[in-house]
């Protein structure tokens, strides 16, 4: 069967996590994603190892399914090569700072020169202005496009979100600027620029946020937990666990009490009967200071601690089940560990295991995009310039000699 993007040439120029998780995407959706790398390898490869001389997790899932090849790009010779690369491909990927590529001398007006089709797109950490040279690292991007001031609780610090949402989160928007730019080919022919900010994808996943701060201008915010605190505030303010939508929602603790013993609830207006016998309080179902959306409002905070002195009696997967059978939206606080144990997220082929050539066996996440005629299969990643011998003798031509003139060299 083949594959959505079979027959795409990537030519990965990223390191770190923002660009590769976007190149292991297209690759998993079925792209020839070529990982270019110095002769000395992504930093990854070497950062946070668990095995001594064994590539890191850290790349191992943000680089399966790549071939890689390594390349000295400030030599004269890297550079010829480099532009039969770029001649080659159709797409080409990279996250270096601000400026760096057009000092190797390739300009995007240069990379359309020698490949008037490709796609180039590029990451970096903000757009162009006053930001645009500071250095952008995941919780650099998180500050600094909306997220840490709302995350966390009023009385706290501002807080990063464990989901990487500066890094990954760009990536997702990348491969989304890569199709698009990729089907608009189809009809015009040309390749063209795709740039993605971090600070500007972290900010278009804070969107709601933005909409109670234009929402402040008209009073409080009545669905947060601390509406009192926003009735003069003139910033949104850090809301704890609320829910950010229209329905009230909030994690409860649930017996033993362990870090992670916690399930979070959804009380919709036609749950609240049902959830009220479920806690032992029926006749709030009737008790017009309790009975409609509107009444419960000012009083979110006692709400969820009815419904907590009931399911702080329980387990959280006893919880969920009571919940469900009432069709209350709801969901257990899973730990790392019940993740990569969950049978679901296996069965589903989130979680996955694969075989890597020196560290054996490695646990990985899945692709989270399923196409019925377009299959993943997860591969392991690739050991450095494994494929320099595949890609450069077998697809640009090179002598067996002069491949080992250029490691001799230091050029590959």
């Amino acid at each position: 069967m083949t594959k959505a993007l079979e027959g795409v040439r990537v030519l990965d120029m990223t390191h770190v996590q923002s660009g590769p998780s976007a190149t292991q995407l297209l690759a998993w959706l079925g792209a020839d994603v070529v990982k270019l790398e110095a002769p000395s390898g992504d930093i990854t490869r070497r950062q946070l190892r668990d095995l001594p001389d064994v590539d890191s997790l850290y790349f191992t899932m943000l680089n399966c399914n790549k071939r890689s090849i390594t390349l000295n790009t400030k030599s004269e010779r890297g550079k010829e090569i480099l532009t039969e690369l770029i001649r080659r491909s159709d797409v080409m990927v990279e996250n270096f700072g601000p400026g760096a590529v057009d000092r190797m001398g390739f300009t995007w007006e240069r990379i359309r020169e020698i490949n008037p089709r490709i796609v180039y797109a590029s990451i970096k950490g903000f757009g162009e202005g006053p930001y645009t040279d500071f250095k952008a690292y995941e919780v650099v991007a998180q500050a600094m496009g909306g997220s840490m001031a709302t995350t966390g609780f009023e009385d706290g610090p501002p807080l990063a979100t464990g989901a990487q949402i500066g890094d990954s989160g760009t990536g997702v928007h990348v491969v989304a600027g890569i199709l698009a730019a990729l089907f608009q080919r189809e009809n015009t022919g040309r390749g063209q620029r795709v740039n993605v900010a971090m600070q500007h994808a972290v900010l278009n996943l804070c969107r709601v946020k933005l909409r109670d701060q234009q929402r402040l201008a008209h009073g409080p915010l009545a669905e947060y937990p601390n509406a009192q605190d926003t009735v003069d505030a003139d910033e949104v303010p850090r809301s704890g666990n609320a829910s950010g939508g229209g329905q009230p929602g909030w994690a409860v603790k649930c017996a033993p009490g362990g870090p992670n013993d916690y399930v979070y609830v959804i009380v919709q207006p036609v749950g609240w009967r049902p959830l009220s016998a479920l806690i032992g309080r029926p006749e709030l179902a009737e008790d017009p200071e309790w009975a409609t959306p509107e009444s419960r409002l000012p009083k979110l905070g006692k709400m969820f601690q009815l419904i907590e002195e009931w399911s702080a009696t329980l387990p959280k997967w006893e919880v969920l089940e009571r919940l469900n059978t009432h069709n209350i939206p709801c969901g257990p606080i899973l730990s790392t560990k019940e993740i990569v144990e969950d049978a679901s997220l296996v069965a589903n082929e989130m979680v996955v295991r694969v075989e890597h050539p020196e560290r054996g066996t490695f646990t990985t996440v899945g692709s989270p995009l399923k196409l019925s005629d377009s299959p993943v299969e997860i591969v392991t990643s690739p050991l450095l310039g494994e494929h320099n011998a595949e890609v450069y003798v077998g697809e640009l031509g090179l002598g067996d000699e002069e491949l080992r003139l250029l490691k001799t060299n230091g050029v590959i």
